[in-house]
């Protein structure tokens, strides 16, 4: 499966967010500052897990609906992944 642009652009967002927080740690910051960022990045890749496991559904259910397949498995595994995630 192809991932859209929109998912790659969150995770490079979460990459620079990551290096911001290691020079943040670097130049000896506050940690409340750093656990916000590090908050802010949880969300972030909780968001993308999200994102990754909606588009991902989708495809597979269209794939098991045109095979003429029931989408149950497929949706009791992209439940699984969500709760695994957390």
């Amino acid at each position: 499966m192809e991932y859209d642009k929109g998912i790659k652009n969150r995770l490079k967002r979460i990459e620079g967010q990551v290096r911001g927080v290691l020079s943040m740690l670097e130049e000896g910051q506050d940690c409340r500052e750093i656990v916000i960022q590090l908050t802010a990045i949880r969300t972030a890749v909780d968001r993308t897990v999200g994102a990754v496991i909606g588009a991902n559904l989708e495809h597979c259910i269209q794939e098991e609906l045109q095979q003429g397949n029931s989408p149950n498995q497929v949706i009791q595994e992209a439940v699984e992944l969500l709760v695994k995630s957390r």
